[in-house]
C-alpha cells in the first residue's frame, strides 16, 4: 500500500500461519523489509491470532524455508515489545537484520484505550526505519525512506488499516498542516480492500489525530 508521497510503502498482510511461515520470510527477504510490525497478540481470549512465527527467546533460532531467523535482543516496553532479529539466507549466505515491534494494547475489532500509546508505538516504529535505512549506507539507493514496512493482525485489515491511516495523516499533519481521513481510507481500500474494519476504527482515527495534534500544540487543549 502506499504512505504518504511514497509508493509502496507498506505490505498489509494477514498474520502468518505455520503453513506460511516460509513464504512470509521470503516476502520478507525479497522486498528487502527492515520492520515488521505485528498489532495483534499471538492468543487473544481463547482464539488463536497469529502463528509464532520468530524465535519467542533471546538467542533462540528458527528456520523457515532458506530462512534463518535468530533473536538476538528483546527489548521490553509498557504497551510493545521490540525485537532484533538477524536473518541468514541459507542459499546465498547473506546476513540481514530486521526489526520486529509487537503492539501489546489493541483488541480486534476495537481500538486501543489509548491513543497517545499507540501514536508512541508509531514513532518507534519509524524512528527504527530510518535508523536502519541510515545503517544500510549506500546500499539502498531507492526510496529515501526505505524498502516497504511490513504491517500485520490478524486478517490484516482492520488494525492493519487503523495503523497504516494514522501513520498517512500524521505525516501529512506534519509536513502540510492538514490532512483527510476520509481520502485516506478511500485510497487505501483501493490498494488493500475494507482496510479499517469497524466505525469504532475509523472514528479512533480522528480522535488520535485530535490528541496528536494537541500534544504537538496544534490545537488548544480544550478543543
Amino acid at each position: 500500500m502506499d504512505g504518504y508521497k511514497q509508493r509502496n510503502a507498506y505490505i498489509g498482510t494477514q498474520g502468518p500461519l505455520e503453513r506460511t511461515y516460509g513464504d512470509f520470510w521470503r516476502m520478507v527477504w525479497e522486498q528487502n523489509v527492515l520492520v515488521i510490525v505485528m498489532t495483534t497478540r499471538t492468543d487473544e481470549g481463547s482464539r488463536r491470532k497469529c502463528g509464532q512465527y520468530w524465535p519467542l527467546g533471546e538467542g533462540g533460532q528458527e528456520v523457515y524455508g532458506h530462512i534463518a531467523v535468530v533473536n538476538q535482543r528483546v527489548d521490553h516496553h509498557t504497551h510493545y515489545n521490540h525485537t532484533i532479529l538477524e536473518l541468514h539466507n541459507t542459499e546465498t549466505c547473506e546476513q540481514r537484520n530486521a526489526s520486529h515491534f509487537q503492539y501489546l494494547s489493541w483488541p480486534d475489532y476495537g481500538v486501543p484505550t489509548s491513543a497517545v500509546t499507540l501514536i508512541d508505538f508509531l514513532g518507534a516504529v519509524k524512528r527504527q526505519q530510518r535508523k536502519m535505512v541510515k545503517a544500510l549506507g549506500p546500499q539502498w539507493s531507492t526510496h529515501p525512506l526505505g524498502p516497504p514496512i511490513v504491517v500485520h493482525c490478524s486478517a490484516g485489515i482492520g488494525r492493519t488499516g487503523t495503523f497504516c491511516a494514522l501513520d498517512i495523516c500524521l505525516s501529512q499533519l506534519q509536513d502540510v498542516g492538514s490532512l483527510n481521513v476520509f481520502q485516506t481510507v478511500r485510497r487505501m481500500r483501493m490498494q488493500r480492500a475494507f482496510s479499517i474494519q469497524t466505525p469504532d476504527q475509523y472514528y479512533f482515527c480522528y480522535n488520535a489525530i485530535l490528541e496528536h495534534a494537541q500534544r504537538q500544540g496544534l490545537l488548544p487543549s480544550n478543543q
